[in-house]
């Protein structure tokens, strides 16, 4: 009985710094990662060459009628998709066609009725 608990007692003894090596070793990792996520997010996320670049400069509009009608095309008859109250602001294209800049796919503004923003190229 001795013989087992003494033979019990030294595998404690030996297992015991190997499991705290893990534990330290699993946590140092772990910091490890953290830190380096959070200083990929600081530099902007990934360095994916195909994502489309943020600028500051970019088409960004307001719109300046009480309301404005989002068409789904560039036509005074299509349909309408949505609605603008005055003075809100939208990401958009360079594309003008018939009087109308294109927001996005299938989402079209009368031009007369929106106007850049400083300092944005539209």
């Amino acid at each position: 009985m001795v013989t087992k608990l003494w033979a019990r007692a030294r595998e404690v003894i030996v297992l015991a710094p190997k499991r705290t090596l893990i534990v330290v070793a699993v946590l140092v990792g772990v910091v490890i990662l953290y830190v380096l996520g959070s200083d990929k997010q600081r530099q902007g996320g990934t360095n994916n060459a195909n994502a489309p670049a943020a600028s500051s400069s970019a088409c960004r509009v307001a719109v300046t009628a009480d309301i404005l009608n989002v068409r789904q095309a560039p036509d005074a008859k299509a349909q309408i998709v949505g609605k603008f109250q005055r003075n809100a602001e939208a990401d958009a294209e360079k594309l003008v066609q018939n009087g109308f800049r294109k927001l996005s796919e299938n989402r079209w503004v009368s031009n007369d009725y929106i106007k850049p923003l400083q300092g944005r190229d539209c």
